[in-house]
Formats: C-alpha cells, structure tokens, sequence
C-alpha cells in the first residue's frame, strides 16, 4: 500500500512539474525562434515629423539586431487612434508594433470616445524618447521678456490682454501653456493654428507673441535670435538649450511637461517576446550614434522598462485628462 501511495505520489508530483514547466520550455522557444519574419513598425502619424522620424531610426537599428526587417506602417488620421485601433486588432504575436506619442495617448479625452483602451488593449515595450518643448517669445514683441517670471508679470498686469499660439486646440502646446496658467495664475487667451508651421511664421512675424514649441522646431529661431527661450517644459534642462531653465527651476517645482514616445504591443503578447524586444530596444537607444540621429530629429533617446512606461502612461493620462476637463478643451 505505501509502494502505491509512493508510486501515485511520484505520478501526480510529475505531471505538476510537467505542467509548470511546459510553459517555460515554450516561452524559452519562443524567445529563441522570434523574430523569423518582418516586423510591422505602425507610426499613427504622416511621414516627415518627428515621431516617424525616430521610429525609422529605431526600426533601421532593430531590424540590424533581430535580423529581421522592420517595416514602417504610416497610419495617420484622427490624433494617431486610427493606427492605434488597427494595432489593437492585430495578432498579438510580437510582428506588429505601434509607436504611441503623447498625442494618441491624450486623443480619447479630446475626442470624446474610446474606441480603444491603451491599458488594456496593449503591452507596453518600453519608453524610447522624450521629444522636449521649449516656451518661446518674440523679443520684438516682449523685448523685456527674458525669463519665465517677468512673462507672468506682463500677463498679470494685462489680464486676458494678451495672448499665445500653438498648433491647434488639443495641442501638447495648447495642453502646457493651461497647465502653467492655472499653475501661475495668470490669464493669457489661446490663437489656434492648424499645425505648427502656420503658428511659428505667425510667432516670427510678431502677430503672436508667445509659444510652447518642440524644441526642433523653435532652435533654428533661437538660434538666430528671432525668438528668445524663457524656459523648457521637461523636469530637467536639456542639452539642445543647457542655459535655458525649466519652469520648475523658475518657481514651479513638479511642473513637467514633455512629450515622448515608446513602443506597444497588442496586449497579449508573449511576455518573453516583450522582453526580448525591450532589451533590444534599450540596446539600440544606448548606441551613442542613435542617439546623435535621434538628437538630430529633435528627440531624446530616453530608455524606461515596459513597467516604468505603464506608469507613465497612467500618470499623462490622469494629469492632461484633468487639464483637458478642466478648460472644456476639445480637438480640432
């Protein structure tokens, strides 16, 4: 009898470790045999700006590390959730992959709907790049502007006199200048533009006299000294303009403003598979030159772990959705 027990016993104990251990054997094949075919990079956003440009970047270093071709899938329209909607449908088998910027991830705020949850309908990769904004007068216009307090002095003297651009309502622009206004308690009224180029000529010309731009966008400007910097949105100076301060240093400590961009899979993705593409996602933004090109696009190669992007994801969401919510905000 205690031979049976022993003999039952053994079996039962088996097909438990059988059971636990499959899984890992599997994972281990997976991991080992992935990638065996290209892969299908979705940008939700037109060729030529900045999102594209660091995804082709990241793709061209990828598809050298995995031996695989990483293809460039432009899908834009409606603030990057057409892209996103079509990655949430996708096989979840680590061969299609979505960029996701900060415009599609505040999009379902000023859209008003939905049609995809990014916490539950993806698998973050990893964070791959902080795209720095830098807030920007025109110094014929506020020719005693040079610093973030004497700009809030001017509008506090004038409330709601004066005003501020940025590439459109709903604008990561739009977004920080309301953020800092209800921070600062001052009053400056909103011009929207249809995109960044109208606003900048417009911010050139002097018909406006302030703006929150992308930093690729603004330098060629501060430069030549056309436009004057008075502070950068991100926690951190940033080495585009290492002597500009951030709003943080200049009374606003915890402001953060930056726009950034990672990699997502459809949720349900092979957990091996998401590590092995994070490692190669770390690895491919720790070559110094990746991150000249990347610098050269305007963009910070800034690695954080899927974990840490989750978080981040969760924190944006909360704080720009307040924003959103809080000025009756609404896209284009």
């Amino acid at each position: 009898m205690q031979n049976i027990n022993r003999r039952t016993f053994a079996r039962r104990f088996g097909a438990v470790m059988l059971a636990v251990s499959l899984p890992m054997v599997a994972g281990t094949v997976v991991a080992q045999t992935y990638p065996s075919k290209p892969i299908r990079l979705v940008v939700p956003f037109p060729p030529g700006g900045p999102t594209d440009t660091a995804a082709r970047i990241l793709g061209q270093k990828l598809s050298e590390s995995l031996k695989q071709p990483v293809v460039i899938d432009n899908r834009p329209g409606a603030s990057g959730t057409i892209g996103a909607e079509a990655v949430a449908r996708s096989e979840p088998d680590g061969y299609t992959l979505m960029v996701l910027a900060t415009p599609t991830m505040i999009a379902p705020h000023l859209l008003g709907r939905r049609s995809y949850d990014l916490q539950k309908d993806f698998t973050p990769v990893g964070v791959a790049y902080d795209l720095p904004i830098v807030m920007v007068v025109n110094p014929k216009s506020l020719p005693d502007v040079t610093t973030l307090q004497q700009y809030i002095d001017k509008a506090k003297a004038k409330p709601g006199a004066m005003n501020y651009t940025s590439a459109g309502n709903g604008s990561f622009g739009h977004l920080s200048t309301e953020l800092l206004k209800s921070l600062g308690k001052f009053d400056v009224q909103h011009v929207p533009y249809k995109g960044s180029a109208p606003a900048m000529q417009d911010l050139l010309a002097g018909q406006v006299p302030m703006m929150f731009s992308d930093m690729i966008a603004a330098l060629p400007h501060i430069k030549a000294g056309k436009l004057v910097p008075i502070a950068v949105g991100s926690p951190k100076r940033v080495s585009f303009t290492p002597e500009v301060k951030t709003v943080a240093e200049q009374g606003f400590p915890g402001f953060d403003a930056v726009a950034w961009g990672g990699l997502m899979a459809p949720a349900g993705t092979p957990k091996e598979v998401v590590a092995k593409l994070s490692a190669e996602l770390k690895a491919a933004l720790a070559d110094p030159v990746v991150q000249e090109k990347m610098l050269g696009a305007g963009t910070v190669a800034a690695y954080q772990t899927p974990e840490q992007m989750a978080a981040r994801m969760r924190a944006d969401d909360k704080k720009w959705g307040k924003v959103i919510q809080d000025n009756g905000i609404k896209s284009d």
